[in-house]
Order: structure tokens, then sequence, then C-alpha cells
């Protein structure tokens, strides 16, 4: 039987889920071996749905369930080498390609881990509702995990059908978002949705939190209602989570969907390029601080402050940016905490092997 039983025929080829000509360079290799290039448009715990020329297949993932780092699992977004199915086994992933971009968080339980939400991104559109409050800080979060993720952050005002002044909205959030592109849209009315789909490219993740209209968004983009939606409450703007996983679906324009889960918690791990990114206009005024180690408060000659008092750069601002900077300095030193654990338990077996080997030939002779 051929091993192509496997698959389910789909309309889309590889190309169309962003296989290029890197991709079969560095995939030649695997193909040596007779392993089958893919692509994971979902992964759950100890099997995935893979993408191939041939269709799409169920895989298993092997050894998931023994996962000891979560960044080291396949995820959405990896690209993949299968092997073929054989007698009373299906498709396995032998292997994942290295990633050029990941979006990490700290994992849900606040451990030293990271956890991947999307691999290979070329556009991260973090979503913000004008229908609700505007929370800068949870943005300056998303932006931070964006801008670390080595993909392009765009942030995406949506519902602005719902807000009585956009534009000044746009204008407020645009000095949280320096060097970023700040577009106003509405799924209701179409505004901005023209725009949008001309600054996107490749593959695409919808990031934020539950209710900011990702789904909806996702859906005028597809130009089919393919992802669930759900109600908001009026009482303070949140919403379900209407999407249960990561899944990857073509564009018609070209590219690649991702839409993610509303994140409730947005931990930052080992993001300080990201934060550094963020809040680039703090960074800009600290270079002219009379001390190199300058901490923006009571120092002499430091420029962040000379700027907040000129109303150059808001105090809010910069409270928040030493705040995250002070949460991803704890969660860096966990990790480092975590490796050098496992290291000396590294060191420790070896070293009982050895005496156990020692009384072993001191019984023999």
């Amino acid at each position: 039987m051929s091993h192509l039983s496997s698959f389910s025929a789909q309309p889309f080829s590889l190309a169309d889920y962003g296989w290029d000509e890197a991709c079969e360079h560095a995939f030649t290799p695997h193909r040596r071996a007779g392993l089958i290039p893919s692509r994971i448009v979902r992964a759950e715990r100890g099997l995935c749905e893979a993408v191939a020329d041939a269709g799409t297949v169920r895989a298993e993932i092997p050894g998931a369930a023994d996962q000891g780092d979560p960044l080291s699992a396949p995820c959405t977004g990896d690209w993949a080498a299968l092997r073929p199915a054989t007698h009373g086994r299906g498709p396995v992933v032998h292997a994942v390609m290295a990633r050029r971009t990941a979006l990490v968080r700290a994992t849900a339980s606040r451990t030293s881990h990271g956890h991947v939400l999307a691999a290979n991104v070329d556009t991260v559109v973090v979503t913000v509702s004008l229908a609700a409050p505007l929370k800068h800080g949870r943005t300056e979060r998303m932006l931070a995990l964006a801008w670390e993720s080595g993909a392009r952050p765009v942030l995406v005002l949506t519902k602005a059908d719902r807000c009585a002044d956009a534009q000044s909205a746009a204008a407020e959030l645009a000095e949280v978002a320096p060097g970023t592109d700040v577009l106003v849209t509405s799924a209701v009315t179409g505004q901005g949705l023209d725009t949008l789909t001309a600054v996107l490219d490749g593959t695409v993740v919808l990031l934020g939190p539950s209710g900011a209209g990702k789904s909806t968004l996702g859906n005028q983009l597809l130009g089919e209602d393919r992802l669930a939606t759900g109600a908001v409450r009026e009482a303070d703007g949140k919403g379900r989570h209407t999407t249960a996983w990561r899944e990857l679906l073509p564009l018609p324009g070209g590219g690649v969907l991702l839409d993610t889960p509303g994140l409730r918690a947005i931990g930052l791990h080992d993001a300080q390029d990201g934060l550094e990114q963020t809040f680039a206009d703090i960074e800009r005024h600290a270079q002219d601080c009379r001390f190199t180690d300058c901490a923006h408060g009571r120092e002499p000659g430091c420029a962040v402050m000379a700027a907040i008092e000129a109303g150059e750069i808001p105090q809010r601002r910069l409270d928040s940016y030493q705040r995250l900077l002070r949460e991803n300095a704890y969660a860096a030193s966990r990790t480092d905490a975590r490796l050098r654990t496992g290291r000396e338990a590294v060191r420790k077996g070896i070293a009982q092997n050895l005496r156990a080997t020692y009384r072993f030939r001191e019984r023999q002779s």
C-alpha cells in the first residue's frame, strides 16, 4: 500500500503555506533520506495535523509527552520532515527544521520554561479593541512579544465603528508603539481592511486578548466565516475563547493566517530585545544619560527624566518599561537557575557512575 493513502486531499500546495527555495535547500538531506516536507497546521499533545503536497495528514509526535522543555516541542507553523506511514504505524514527525522566527511567551504555570505560540511567522498583528478601555500596559507586553519573535509587528485597532473618536485613539496608541504601523479597522464598515491586506506579508499571526475581534478580523481577511466568533460582555469588553487551538489557513491573496486563542496572561520570556524595541523612545533618550548605568530615577544628568519633565515621555510609560524589565530579568534568572540545576544533576550522575565503576573494579581485583 502506498504511503500516500494516509493523506487527505486538499486544494492547496505546500507553496501556498509558504514553502520556498530556502526551505527546499534546507530540506535537501531529509529528502535524500526519503522524508516528506510538510508544515504543521495544528498541534496537539502527541499528535499534529500537517500539510504536504500530497494533502493533509495526522502524524505522531514521538516522545511528545516526555518533552522536558516546551520550546522544543513541535508547534503550529513549524516546517517538519515526516517519515511516511509503514506497516502498522502512521506517519511520524521525524525532525523539525530550524525556526526563522518564533512567538514565545512564558508558560501559563509561570515556570522557567517558554511556550511557543507560533513558528516561522512574518507578521504579527497585535489587535486592540476600540470598543473597550485602552490598556497600554497590555499592548506594550504584546508588542514586546511580537518584536522579540523576529517578525514585524502591526498594531491593528478593531471595532472603530464603536469608538467616538478612533483617530484620537490611534494617535494615543501610536505613542505606545514607536516604529510600528498603526491601522484603524472595522469589520462592520470595512474601514482600513484594504490597507491592512496590503501591509500583511507571509505567515500572519493574530495576537490579542479575548474580545479584541481577532477571529472576526480573520474572517474578513479570509473572505469567509472560517473562524468561530463569540459575543463580548458589555460590562468589561471581554469575550470568551472562541479559538481553542492555533491553526494555519491560506489567505486568498497569498500568505497564511494563524488565529490564536485569546491570551488572558502574557508573560515575557527572554524578551530583552523586544522590550528595547517596544520602548525605543526611552532607549533613545537613555543614550544621552550622564551615566551608562543610569536607573532613570534621581541620578543627575538623566536624559529620560528630563524628557518626562518636558512632557515628551509619560511617566506611566517609564514605569511600565521598568516593571517589564524586572519581570523579564526574574524570568531569566529562573531559567539560569534551572539550567544550573540540570548541569549539576548531570555532574552528579557522572560522579555516581564513576564511583560505581571503581567499586566494581575493586571487587574484581
